[in-house]
């Protein structure tokens, strides 16, 4: 499984494809298959079928799908700019992300 640098309720952007430039938070991350879904990117109408047991009303829904995580970047919340992801080991002995363009610790 690759290593991932993107956590769920990360603030990213997306970066390339036909969502450029769009922010948003990530509601889940697929690490088998390097993906992330990221809310309001990558928009696709699903057709349903109306399920009443289930209480699901049919029609056609607008809801996300998943993006592949090279094509988003974290958002410094410093410099509120898209920035590279490292990690730094502090005196207590944890591991911490850090941003690469302002040097801001990312995990609380």
């Amino acid at each position: 499984m690759p290593k991932m640098k993107i956590r769920k309720n990360d603030q990213v952007e997306v970066i390339s494809g036909k969502d450029r430039g769009t922010r948003g938070r990530v509601l889940r991350v697929e690490r088998p298959n390097s993906m992330v879904l990221v809310e309001g990117v990558n928009l696709i109408k699903r057709h349903t079928r109306a399920n009443p047991q289930k209480n699901v009303q049919g029609g056609i829904v607008e809801r996300e799908a998943a993006i592949h995580v090279s094509n988003v970047m974290l958002v410094d919340p410093d410099t509120d700019k898209p920035t590279r992801v490292g990690s730094k080991v502090l005196e207590d002995g944890s591991r911490v992300r850090v941003a690469q363009r302002s040097g801001a610790v990312l995990d609380k």
